[in-house]
């Protein structure tokens, strides 16, 4: 049996999981400040919190929160394939 859809199934959930596992760190986050910001103590704190997380997501994403949001996903992404193929091919030449 050829190994090449174990290799591709393993690249895609490689992918998707490095994908997703940034955006949600930052997510969590941004929703913690959000949280915060909503008790009257402690509300400059979750502001300041929340903009300083969205200026550094501009600093990626050529001044759009957005787009620096889907740079960091797509480099984490890439980074796990590459991760994944180099533990791949590790793992069949031991085996």
């Amino acid at each position: 049996m050829s190994i090449l859809p174990n290799f591709l199934r393993s690249l895609l959930l490689a992918s998707v999981f490095s994908f997703i596992a940034p955006l949600l760190l930052i997510g969590a986050v941004l929703s913690c400040f959000d949280l915060i910001s909503h008790l009257p103590c402690l509300q400059r704190v979750g502001h300041f919190g929340a903009d300083q997380i969205l200026k550094f997501l501009a600093t990626f994403g050529s001044g759009s929160p957005i787009e620096g949001f889907l740079v960091i996903g797509i480099t984490f992404s890439l980074v796990g394939i590459l991760f994944d193929t180099y533990a791949f091919s590790q793992n069949s030449r031991g085996g």
